[in-house]
């Protein structure tokens, strides 16, 4: 039975190693159309769908090299009538050549780029970040070491059941309640960068909050009695033995988060404005990657379904990577 388990446990892991991979691959092969037109340069190019024309390739003159090989004897009348002939019919080449070249110079060519989604990613996710953490740990901390048995199990069955909302009821709250009074208070537009970093903020806190609470709740009671014992204050055992020891929980939780806030959709959607520009304030509308995934893909075909594919990847790249990195630096030790 124990080696049934052990292989089980096997195939699960390796399961989700598939699975990675297999996404991976599916979004490069679906991208490498844009990837092989754009190359890294989409990556800094702040334009999105924007029509440039294509300059004409330069044509060498082209020199009848028959006729420089010729020898300079006198020709006969049926020679240069051939020769008057030959020459009509390269001026109408010429003349049909020209047409083509003018039809090339009136070609455009769609520019796309990538700067202004991930600029917006990155800065609301932070926003978000910045105002969830102290929040939720917070939280955590008043229903696990503070608040009474009384209050502290009805206001977590709250939390919990505020993680569970699905993110359009956080988006359309924020459409036409929050970002109405956000603009009132900071000025500026109802849907903006800081309307949609607090949105995104305001869903993670149940998240966080829940989770923290319960590496929080692993805490020994041996550890803070002993503290107690020897004279500290709530405060101090908070700070030095609790903390200490759900550390890795809490930070667990934060990086989750952080993960959920990176690819949130659809509660972004309604409140960050979905323009192609950078925010200059926090309270001007912006873009992100989920967003123009998520209005785009139904009208998009050929290269441009592939440009939002790369946009894919680069979300995936990107929440891997950070993900990746956090958890190697902040939990490289138990």
């Amino acid at each position: 039975m124990e080696l049934i388990f052990k292989k089980i446990a096997q195939l699960s892991a390796s399961l989700v190693f598939v699975i990675l991979a297999a996404t991976t691959i599916v979004l490069y092969l679906s991208a490498k159309p844009a990837i092989e037109e754009f190359g890294l340069k989409f990556l800094i190019e702040p334009r999105w769908g924007v029509q440039e024309k294509v300059e004409p390739p330069a044509i060498a003159e082209q020199s009848d090299l028959k006729q420089l090989e010729k020898s300079a004897d006198i020709q006969t009348d049926d020679d240069f009538i051939k020769d008057e002939e030959d020459f009509m019919m390269d001026d109408e080449d010429d003349f049909i050549f020209d047409d083509d070249m003018e039809s090339d110079s009136n070609r455009n060519k769609t520019i796309y780029g990538a700067l202004v989604p991930i600029v917006g990613t990155v800065f609301s996710t932070l926003i978000a970040m910045l105002f969830s953490i102290p929040l939720a740990i917070g939280i955590a901390v008043f229903l696990s070491e503070i608040a009474p048995s009384a209050l502290a199990k009805p206001v977590g069955v709250a939390i919990e059941l505020l993680a569970s909302i699905p993110s359009i009821i956080y988006g359309m709250w924020g459409l036409f309640y929050f970002g109405p009074f956000i603009a009132s208070l900071f000025g500026g537009n109802t849907v903006s960068l800081l309307v949609a970093g607090l949105v995104l903020g305001i869903m993670v806190i149940p998240f966080m909050a829940a989770l923290s609470r319960d590496a929080i709740a692993t805490v020994p009671d041996m550890l803070k009695e002993s503290a107690y014992a020897m004279g500290a204050t709530k405060l101090e055992v908070i700070k030095d033995v609790v903390f200490p020891y759900a550390k890795t929980g809490i930070i667990g939780s934060i990086i989750l988060s952080f993960g959920r806030a990176l690819g949130e959709t659809m509660a972004v959607a309604f409140v960050i404005g979905g323009v192609y520009q950078f925010a200059e304030k926090v309270t001007d509308p912006t873009n992100s990657i989920p967003v123009v995934l998520a209005n785009s893909f139904a009208e998009s075909s050929g290269l441009s379904l592939s440009v939002l594919f790369y946009l894919a990847l680069i979300l995936f790249v990107l929440s891997f990577g950070v993900i990746a990195i956090a958890k190697f630096y902040f939990l490289r030790r138990k």
